[in-house]
């Protein structure tokens, strides 16, 4: 799978831009400033429906414009395929596979792109939100179907905890939500399982490439490991956790029935009711979980040094790239590289751009070309305020 072209307009500083991309590695270079990440953001957003710098998408529409358009064309062996955004300032956002309209995340089953930008340092030293939206979107990437049911959960979770905000105070007055917050609380379990299963499975499917992977960057052996930590089984006492999930856990187990998640997801929601209903908030589910990641038996959180946390964070994205590329029909993921360069020493940049070559397409934006490994055949793409030029060799 590769990225043959990329139309904007009205898109973050671009009135309008045309940019041509080719199979192998691809170079986007300009000073600071002038636009190279906001290509990197509309190509990525594609692949996850939102960008990796903001919240809102209403940030990636130019000043003083009511919507923004990206248009890209994507070549996957043989088949050519044109999505198209259209990001709005009121009102949904719109979506198109061929010229025909489609809900916005069927644009992700016909693209993957694996990003790396210096946001990613969030995930092994931020807050677990970050860890949760990597793991979200390593969903998505790797079974587009699963956007639906993280959306659908999110649904449900907003909607409980509008209920359980409404009980606040009520004293017994509560008790007449009850049995409302119990529908509620089946359709949570239903999603929500869902959610957990995938991620056990994609935890598991990322130990042995992570390792790999950092192993190839730093040219040493940590001990990288990954694991989930579940709010499901947080301040149960676990003791009434049943047996099938209780041996195993700090290593969530792929291999435990949908039915005892759902059996323990519910007996945990019961035992959390009384604190749920006096804060108003749905404090179990996916969407309280978290993500534990060690090098050496240590937590890379707090024990990690700069390069160590860093090299932690890429290899993670590598790794998942490589199980996508394993798994999926369409090919290789796209691999983006956005200002990743400036945060390495030279080493650990050849280690990096030495295993992603292996990919399909590679496209990398970097403020100073020096930063960027040495002999490899790059097609550059100078950026300048907002104007491309294509560069063929190096000024």
């Amino acid at each position: 799978m590769r990225v043959a072209h990329l139309s904007l307009s009205d898109f973050r500083n671009y009135s309008a831009a045309e940019l041509e991309l080719y199979p192998g590695p691809n170079l986007i270079v300009g000073k600071n400033g002038q636009g190279k990440t906001n290509l990197a953001e509309a190509i990525s957003y594609f692949a996850t429906l939102r960008s990796h710098r903001v919240s809102s998408d209403s940030a990636m529409i130019r000043a003083g414009q009511t919507a923004a358009i990206m248009r890209m064309r994507v070549a996957a062996g043989e088949r050519d395929v044109v999505l198209e955004a259209q990001i709005n300032r009121s009102g949904p956002n719109r979506a198109q596979v061929n010229g025909n309209s489609v809900r916005a995340r069927e644009l992700t089953r016909w693209f993957t792109s694996i990003m790396f930008a210096p946001e990613d340092l969030s995930i092994v030293r931020g807050e677990p939100a970050g860890r949760r939206r990597f793991m979200d979107d390593a969903l998505i990437a790797r079974l587009p179907i699963a956007a639906g049911v993280l959306a659908d959960y999110e649904r449900v979770v907003r909607q409980r905890t509008s209920l359980l905000k409404s009980a606040r105070g009520m004293g017994k007055g509560a008790a007449a939500l009850q049995s409302t917050l119990e529908i509620w609380d089946e359709q949570l379990i239903e999603h929500g399982v869902k959610i957990m299963l995938a991620r056990r499975e994609l935890v598991e499917d990322l130990g042995a490439p992570l390792r790999l992977a950092y192993t190839d960057l730093v040219d040493a052996d940590h001990a990288p490991s990954i694991s989930l930590s579940e709010s499901v089984y947080e301040g149960t006492g676990r003791s009434d956790v049943s047996r099938e999930t209780r041996d195993s856990s700090e290593v969530a187990s792929v291999d435990v029935s949908r039915e005892t998640l759902e059996a323990d997801f519910r007996r945990a929601l019961q035992s959390m009711r009384g604190k749920e209903l006096d804060r108003g908030v749905t404090l179990v589910g996916p969407h309280r979980d978290d993500l534990s990641l060690s090098l050496n038996d240590l937590p890379v959180r707090g024990y990690a040094s700069h390069g160590e946390s860093w090299s932690f964070a890429l290899a993670l994205k590598i790794a998942l790239a490589s199980v996508i590329r394993d798994e999926s029909p369409a090919g290789d993921p796209v691999i983006i590289l956005d200002d990743v360069f400036a945060e390495l020493d030279r080493g650990r940049r050849e280690r990096l751009m030495s295993v992603v070559s292996e990919f399909e397409q590679v496209i990398v934006t970097a403020a100073v070309e020096s930063d960027v490994p040495e002999g490899l055949d790059w097609h550059r793409t100078e950026v300048v305020a907002g104007t491309l030029r294509e560069r063929d060799t190096v000024e």
